[in-house]
């Protein structure tokens, strides 16, 4: 593996140019994956262009760099969220019938809520969280669940730093979301009205693995409207089917 002379491999370079794109950056000059990365402009020219050459990024026709389809494609094939995706999908489908607005699929990834699955409808409701998104735990629904049934070391680190504040409705002190998570485990659901964004509310349950373990949260995102919390049947329905998918049981047994 070649390494440059600060010690540095190849591969560590490259996952640094990979690193570079966002959700909301998708497609970036050379220069800017310069920028982000510290490499210097003509190190991170070799590299796109050889992880180009490989299918891993491509050059569109503004000369601008993107992740390549065959990244996706090798992503996709090793991802270990790939069999929570499917089982969710059908239970999915049929809770974002039901409520006309958003239903997504959030697992916890270090000390973020990545978002696997997210379905929507052309007026839906504003939401910032996105497929392939991250949002601090503490401002989601989704993030409180995880939270809520995480390690304590999980708590201790999130607590342990500063909280964002989004809008006027985050918690953004350590003693009131220790009392939200607590709330969250008491009631079996998370229920966020106007933490992301003032228009909408969140509301999540957990996905549990056939040990029972917490897996994933299933949440919705509605009209801050008072009536978020009318989606709590549908959500534990669908977060049960998806539980028996996982646990390799036929619905309804």
């Amino acid at each position: 593996m070649p390494r440059t002379a600060t010690g540095e491999s190849s591969i560590a370079r490259a996952v640094r140019v990979f690193a570079a794109f966002t959700p909301d950056d998708t497609s970036l000059r050379v220069s800017e994956i310069a920028r982000r990365t510290g490499l210097h402009v003509a190190t991170a020219s070799r590299l796109v262009a050889e992880l180009a050459a490989h299918g891993l990024l491509e050059r569109g026709p503004d000369r601008r760099v993107r992740v390549g389809v065959r990244m996706w494609e090798l992503a996709s094939r090793a991802s270990p969220t790939l069999s929570l995706r499917d089982a969710a999908m059908p239970y999915l489908e049929d809770l974002h019938a039901v409520v006309g607005h958003h239903a997504q699929l959030g697992v916890l990834d270090g000390d973020e809520v990545l978002f696997v699955e997210r379905l929507s409808a052309r007026d839906a409701v504003v939401n910032f969280s996105r497929i392939a998104g991250r949002l601090p735990p503490h401002i989601s629904s989704s993030g409180h669940v995880l939270l809520a049934h995480g390690p304590p070391d999980l708590h201790e680190r999130v607590l342990g730093r500063p909280l964002e504040r989004r809008t006027g409705s985050t918690i953004t002190t350590p003693g009131a979301l220790r009392a939200a998570l607590a709330e969250t485990r008491r009631r079996g659901y998370a229920l966020l009205p106007g933490h992301v964004h003032e228009e909408a509310a969140g509301v999540a349950v957990p996905v549990r693995g056939p040990l029972g373990e917490v897996v994933a949260a299933l949440s919705v995102i509605v009209p801050n409207d008072g009536r978020a919390q009318a989606q709590v049947p549908a959500l534990l329905a669908a977060a049960r089917g998806i539980s028996r998918a996982l646990a390799g049981s036929r619905p309804g047994s």
